[in-house]
């Protein structure tokens, strides 16, 4: 323990690093997920191509490459990104293709005779998906956001690998210097332990509460009035 007391200003300083890039990475992820998901959805293939090409190509092919591949050779084409920069990028585009396929599945699985009574009261595509899909949709979507959101924290500690100083890397270089192998990484072990539960946490409170939401607008009963009422199926 005398070895995390003496070195604990440097974990702290990695733990700021760690929940900096979680936190971007999250914005990028949630604003990515829809842009793509949505995309598609659309009627328009010039939208649902690039679309599925992102998809496809983030979630097939490894994150450790994709991070060498934009902080090491983009370079070289004359791209060049800082490593926070190139750790945040990677990571919301990496984990935003795998919730964009959530967002696509949930507001498709939707059923049908809501779409056709939007259709029936005149309302347009955009307004069908605005107003009642995917609000709707949203609760739906949060178990599965929260998933991601996990697998992005843990996932931020390959960061190291492109000299971030984040938990994972300033562990190792106290690691290095001291040779408490098991005592460092138990300690980060916790560490990463308990921000997963706090973002699981996070995302069954959010699930109560778009819950209650919906359960409010339900109750009042209308059907367009408060563009949050359900459909019938």
């Amino acid at each position: 323990m005398t070895v995390l007391v003496e070195n604990a200003d440097q974990l702290v300083e990695g733990l700021r690093m760690t929940l900096l890039i979680t936190v971007l990475g999250l914005l990028l992820t949630v604003v990515v997920a829809f842009a793509a998901g949505l995309a598609r959805l659309s009627q328009f293939w010039i939208l649902r191509a690039p679309a599925y090409v992102f998809v496809e190509f983030f979630r097939g092919t490894s994150l450790p490459v994709q991070l060498f591949w934009v902080y090491f050779a983009l370079p070289f084409l004359g791209i060049e990104f800082e490593a926070i920069a190139a750790a945040v990028l990677v990571l919301g585009l990496n984990e935003g293709a795998y919730a964009a396929e959530i967002v696509r599945g949930t507001i498709a699985s939707r059923p049908k005779g809501q779409t056709e009574a939007c259709i029936a009261l005149g309302l347009s595509p955009g307004q069908r998906m605005r107003r009642i899909l995917l609000p709707q949709s949203i609760p739906g979507m949060l178990p599965s956001f929260g998933n991601v959101f996990v697998d992005l924290l843990k996932a931020t500690a390959l960061v190291s690998t492109i000299s971030v100083h984040d938990l994972t890397f300033n562990a190792l270089t106290i690691r290095n210097y001291t040779n408490e192998t098991v005592v460092v990484f138990l300690a980060i072990l916790c560490v990463y332990f308990a921000l997963a539960l706090a973002l699981a946490g996070l995302t069954r409170w959010l699930e109560r509460r778009f819950a209650l939401d919906r359960a409010s607008a339900g109750s009042r009963g209308t059907l367009f009035g408060g563009t949050q009422g359900a459909l019938p199926s």
